[in-house]
């Protein structure tokens, strides 16, 4: 799936599921979907939502581009931002922004 065929409804679907994402030879870091949230789209002309991700405490991404593998969509490349961190985990989000 490219990023152009990722939206707001396929990855609402993925809610829950993981997310792995290969950080160096032989070590995943696997990212949880924890909330997929709208951002005002203009009805007909943009889609504008963010991915919230919760990864382990004891590994932090950098923002950067990151290649993710998904059991249900294809891999894809994704720009993710860390944004905070509590007893849970360490979040992540990815915001689109794109003209339909």
């Amino acid at each position: 799936m490219t990023l152009e065929h990722l939206t707001r409804d396929s990855l609402s679907e993925q809610l829950n599921t993981k997310f792995r994402i290969g950080v160096a030879p032989e070590q995943v870091v696997e990212l949880e979907l924890v909330e997929v949230q709208t951002h005002g789209d203009v009805p007909g002309q943009t889609e504008r939502f963010s991915a919230y991700f919760r990864g382990p405490l004891e590994h932090f991404l950098p923002q950067s581009i990151y290649r993710m593998e998904h059991e249900r969509l294809s891999d894809m490349e994704i720009f993710i931002v860390p944004i905070r961190k509590d007893g849970e985990g360490i979040y992540y989000e990815a915001v689109f922004n794109r003209m339909k």
